[in-house]
């Protein structure tokens, strides 16, 4: 083979590659699980989570330990160990009335983790669920400073006997909330941490599709008060808040 013959081969086979990678909604693990690409998902779901604070039991971190167990990320305390997601207490200055609610990724309609992020690792899906490519994360942190929620983290510890096969982490990568993506692609549209507060009794945590008129959280949307957690940033958050 000539040199021209196989420098054109080599660009050939790279710019296929690109192209694939480049692919709306598809993702490294979609193929690695059989996915073909036009299997990707569609705009037509937006998925996100409605939060009941008045619900959210104070002491109770039943979502944090669920999160923990089905992503494979260790509950530690530490700065900068990472932490999917965390619980947080509001204190109202002027009346003194306290709120619990968990904290994660709120999976924004306009993303700044993804305006930030110079080689593309951090995206937003089709269906609205902000993710990172630990394939082609380089671990500068802009995306976890660009984040108004401190939702990211950078995973600074060897992983041995912790991953999972569903949710591959990498040293050196940035990680956050994924919405329980592979829960979502399986069909089975429910998280991780919905299902453990439900356990509970507590109700705090409703998850589906924003929109689709005829699911729970959209109705429910539609017809009680809820806000955006720093609505000001107009970021059209994914996961919405009652009762504060």
């Amino acid at each position: 083979m000539s040199f021209d013959h196989y420098r054109r081969s080599f660009l050939g086979g790279a710019l296929a590659v690109g192209g694939a990678t480049a692919l709306p909604g598809v993702l490294f693990y979609e193929i690695a699980q059989g996915r073909a690409p036009e299997e990707g998902v569609s705009s037509k779901n937006r998925w996100g989570m409605l939060i009941d604070t008045t619900q959210c039991a104070t002491g109770c971190d039943a979502c944090v330990t669920a999160c923990s167990t089905e992503n494979g990320w260790a509950m530690k305390t530490g700065p900068q160990d990472p932490q999917w997601i965390r619980k947080v207490e509001l204190t109202n200055k002027s009346t003194g009335q306290k709120h619990n609610l968990p904290l994660m990724c709120q999976h924004c309609e306009h993303p700044p983790c993804v305006d930030v992020c110079p080689t593309g690792a951090s995206f937003k899906r089709a269906d609205g669920i902000v993710l990172v490519d630990r394939h082609i994360c380089i671990g500068c942190r802009y995306c976890m400073m660009a984040c108004p929620y401190k939702a990211r983290s950078l995973v600074h510890e060897d992983l041995h006997d912790t991953q999972v096969a569903h949710t591959p982490r990498g040293k050196g990568c940035v990680e956050s909330c994924t919405l329980c993506v592979h829960k979502v692609d399986a069909g089975d549209n429910t998280t991780a941490c919905a299902d453990a507060c439900k356990s509970e009794g507590h109700q705090a945590i409703l998850f589906g599709d924003l929109n689709d008129p005829n699911s729970e959280i959209a109705q429910k949307l539609a017809h009680l008060p809820s806000r955006e957690i720093r609505a000001d940033l107009e970021l059209n958050t994914g996961v919405r808040y009652q009762g504060i």
